[in-house]
């Protein structure tokens, strides 16, 4: 896999999505600053209702309204109030990236929420998840691959000279497939989601983004063959999270490429951010006990924070960011 095209300059780094706050032109100025070589559009759920992971992520379904009830989205009879605001600040990110990207040439990342996290969370009109109902889940993840594919196109509007990467959300990929999803009485469990049906979403997803898909999970046991299998071209991985080194190793070698959270999303105890000597160590171990040739890792592996930083203070921000970006520019020229 050595001959392998990224879709990311070697050396990269990049944040996951979250930073903390409200104001979103400042968040844009930190990650484009920080972040050169692989910027992201900033996710601000400080915002309040519509600026989080799922309000966001079902702001972009087609046909398939939603709404909050009871401080959970549901699916919505009719469009509402509850849409309208997450759509009008989906917009105003997307005019505030134009406004200060609009020479910017370079890959660009976006997040979106994955078709088997949302299918258990959003919630259906008669109660219950859309994950107890096969066919809404079919409806969900077709409805979400129309919206991506309309949402990537107007991100490549926005800033035409850029090339855009799209990053899957999937933190309950692990626990629908193991059946872990609890029932609103919290005395059950939803039954578990056989792997190819979970793979078969997945690839509608990616293939409808028509752009390449990295597929972030934070969990621990990330089916990384199914990621693979589904058509993504890398995994976000929290480093802390993994365990098991051989199905990694496997991925890597089959030609998936690696976000490597390395870096805590929250302060030390001394309330210091690692320096980029420190965070481009940790990768360089992994990598080294997987047994890959060093010249690989800065081709096939961004460095990134192990989880999102909305939790965290703007000096930390800024800090763990430039660690990042520091790191994999370390790690490009060893």
């Amino acid at each position: 896999m050595t001959d392998q095209v990224w879709p990311w300059p070697r050396g990269a780094a990049t944040g996951i999505g979250s930073l903390p706050g409200s104001d979103v032109a400042e968040a844009q100025r930190v990650v484009l600053g920080e972040l050169p070589d692989l910027p992201h559009l900033p996710e601000l759920p400080a915002r309040g209702p519509g600026a989080d992971l799922v309000g966001r992520g079902a702001g972009l379904l087609v046909e398939l309204p939603v709404e909050l009830y009871a401080a959970r989205w549901r699916i919505a009879p009719r469009p509402g109030r509850d849409l309208r605001r997450t759509r009008d600040l989906m917009e105003r990110d997307l005019d505030q990236l134009a406004e200060q990207a609009e020479e910017y040439t370079g890959p660009i990342k976006v997040q979106v929420a994955g078709p088997l996290t949302l299918a258990a969370t959003l919630e259906l009109p008669i109660g219950g998840r859309m994950l107890r109902d096969p066919g809404a889940v079919r409806d969900l993840t077709g409805s979400l691959a129309e919206g991506l594919r309309g949402h990537v196109e107007a991100v490549a509007r926005r800033v035409p000279r850029a090339s855009v990467l799209v990053q899957l959300d999937e933190p309950s990929l692990p626990a629908v497939l193991a059946g872990r999803i609890a029932t609103e009485s919290g005395l059950g469990a939803y039954r578990a989601m056989e792997s190819e049906v979970a793979r078969t979403a997945l690839r509608t997803v990616v293939e409808a983004a028509g752009v390449p898909v990295i597929v972030h999970c934070c969990a621990p046991d990330v089916p990384l063959e199914l990621v693979r299998d589904a058509g993504a071209v890398a995994v976000a991985l929290d480093l802390a999270q993994v365990t098991d080194l051989d199905p990694l190793g496997e991925a890597i070698d089959a030609g998936l490429g690696l976000l490597a959270g390395a870096a805590p999303a929250l302060p030390s105890s001394a309330g210091r951010a690692p320096t980029s000597a420190q965070v481009a160590d940790r990768v360089r171990q992994l990598w080294d006990r997987l047994g890959f040739p060093r010249a690989r890792l800065p081709e096939q592996v961004v460095v990134t924070p192990a989880c999102g930083l909305a939790g965290a203070t703007p000096r930390h921000v800024r800090e763990v960011l430039a660690a990042c970006r520091d790191a994999g520019r370390r790690l490009a020229e060893e």
